[in-house]
């Protein structure tokens, strides 16, 4: 399995159970590994050959953008289902995070990974 990788993808959206957290937009950062199999795009130099990182990029940030779940997990899991659905990958490891939400930590967040490490033949 090849992994095509996004790391600090970040997003301001509203997240968080506090009441406080419901009327402001905070930061989240996304790191995604992407499991796929880049063998025809690097045989063809061709975009339409691979799985297109900017696309996925800027699907999360309209979708994050937009949402106002209360959990990290809720949103790790739903991020996880758009770039395996809408994507086509096979598995996905989907690490968010919230900078500065606890007081002497640097982040806290979730990781998750979902699907299977065998991906399917892109042709």
């Amino acid at each position: 399995m090849d992994i095509i990788y996004l790391n600090e993808l970040k997003i301001e959206t509203i997240i968080g159970i506090w009441d406080w957290e419901r009327k402001i937009k905070q930061e989240i950062v996304i790191d995604l590994e992407m499991g796929t199999d880049i063998a025809r795009a690097a045989e063809t130099d061709l975009i339409d050959d691979t799985l297109n990182y900017k696309a996925v990029a800027k699907r999360l940030i309209q979708f994050v953008g937009d949402s106002e779940f209360q959990l990290v997990e809720t949103l790790a899991e739903r991020v996880a289902g758009i770039v395996r659905d809408e994507f086509d990958v096979p598995w996905v490891k989907v690490k968010i995070n919230k900078r500065g939400a606890i007081r002497g930590a640097l982040d806290v967040g979730v990781v998750i990974e979902r699907g299977t490490s065998t991906p399917t033949k892109l042709y």
